[in-house]
Parts: structure tokens; C-alpha cells; sequence
């Protein structure tokens, strides 16, 4: 596997190794990925909760344009 980074993001990766954290920059890519992977989860897992609550809250009776008006004047 071949992975690019920007000079940002590798300096970011040189120093976390650098501070003692992290023993290699393998490390850092590990955690970053299990931090995504708990990040992702969590905003997939809001997102049903949302629509759920979407489905058990019955038809609206309120039009698409009177929703999306009351957004525009928030």
C-alpha cells in the first residue's frame, strides 16, 4: 500500500512521533484510522437516531415551502 501525504500532514505525524506519544509514524496512521472509524460510526449512527425520530414523529402538516421558509428566517 502506497499513501501520500501533504508536508502539513506529515510534519503533524513527525511530531506526534516526536513528543512520545506515538513509538513510529505507523502508530499515529493506526489511531487516526481507529478515531475515524469511532467518528464515522458515531455520525452514521446520529443520523438514523435523527431519522427514526423522523419516521415515529407522524406526517407533518406543514408544506416543503412552508419548512423551508421558516429555515430562511432563522
Amino acid at each position: 500500500m502506497n499513501i501520500s501525504f501533504t508536508k502539513q500532514q506529515e510534519e503533524y505525524i513527525s511530531n506526534q512521533v516526536k513528543s512520545g506519544e506515538y513509538q513510529n509514524n505507523s502508530e499515529v496512521i493506526r489511531d487516526a484510522l481507529r478515531l475515524h472509524t469511532i467518528y464515522r460510526n458515531k455520525v452514521i449512527n446520529d443520523l438514523r437516531a435523527e431519522i427514526e425520530k423522523g419516521f415515529e414523529s407522524g406526517i407533518s402538516k406543514r408544506s416543503v415551502k412552508d419548512i423551508i421558509a421558516s429555515k430562511r428566517n432563522q
